[in-house]
């Protein structure tokens, strides 16, 4: 006896939790649910964030400035555990009313400058000290059309494929097999644009390159969802030189651990405030051996 097919009610409503990895932090309304003020640390640019996707492309962003002599880029980045809901906290919200990280304040100038969304901080951060997007009209457009495409292609892959096939309380093989689809026709976009380009706007590495290889690199390397044989992720080979060699960049294995929660603790810095906090404060070094 098989189960009778759903149909949708005429008007939905919020009764019961959905199941699946994160349904204890996921609800139809915004706003916060508690009162908490965020910290406040001594730099001029304040990131409260997580190692997620999202999270590293803004970190990489602020290591790759920093490396280039960018002072002002100089940061503290605070610890948001979204699996707690810290995402709802009154002063989270009122920096990101979406109640998603990354969430950046500019305190460098007369008045604080929320930022929210990544694409959006990466563009401020790159007009802010003029640095990885091209100045040319052309090369410009082409780094910008990139960073959208991300942001728009990224719900497919985590929200839709990640979400069915790694975290779903149930697998559904309509949801999977629509999601695979389009997961491996974006990697295929990208396969064919790197064939003939060093990166995603050209022969410059841009905010467009930060933005993707945080989600695309990591499933090119079969690092999310479990997926990579499934995907027969190998197939793509510009994707995998391209990953490659993004990943060999210091500033991108410096921003890699910032806000990191998994994985080997000496890859985890779970706060940043100086420089000096890569050699002292991961957490093989904080936490004692057992």
């Amino acid at each position: 006896m098989t189960d009778a097919p759903y149909v949708p009610p005429k008007v939905w409503t919020w009764n019961k939790e959905n199941g699946g990895q994160f349904a204890n932090i996921n609800r139809p309304i915004a706003g916060p649910t508690h009162d908490k003020e965020l910290p406040v640390g001594k730099h001029p640019l304040q990131l409260y964030s997580l190692a997620t996707p999202n999270g590293v492309k803004v970190t990489v962003m602020l290591e790759e400035l920093l490396a280039l002599g960018h002072k002002g880029a100089e940061y503290d980045a605070w610890l948001i555990k979204i699996g707690h809901g810290d995402q709802f906290g009154s002063g989270f919200v009122d920096i990101n009313p979406n109640s998603k990280i990354p969430a950046l304040m500019d305190r460098s100038g007369p008045e604080p400058v929320r930022v929210f969304e990544s694409g959006s901080i990466l563009f401020y951060l790159a007009e802010k000290f003029g640095a990885f997007l091209p100045k040319d009209v052309k090369a410009r457009t082409e780094a910008m059309s990139w960073l959208f495409w991300q942001m728009g292609s990224a719900p497919y892959l985590g929200g839709g494929f990640g979400h069915f096939y790694a975290y779903a309380p149930t697998k559904i093989e309509y949801a999977i097999d629509r999601f695979a689809m389009e997961t491996k026709r974006q990697l295929d976009v990208l396969d064919r644009r790197l064939a003939d380009n060093e990166y995603l706007a050209g022969k410059d590495y841009t905010i467009a390159d930060m933005a993707v290889w945080p989600w695309y690199g990591a499933l090119a390397k079969g690092l999310v969802y479990g997926a990579g044989e499934f995907l027969s992720v190998q197939d793509y080979r510009n994707v995998q030189r391209w990953t490659d060699q993004i990943a060999q960049r210091p500033a991108v294995k410096r921003g890699r651990m910032v806000n990191r929660v998994s994985g080997d603790p000496a890859s985890q810095l779970h706060e940043r405030h100086d420089a000096s906090d890569f050699e002292t404060k991961t957490q093989d070094k904080l936490v004692p051996a057992t």
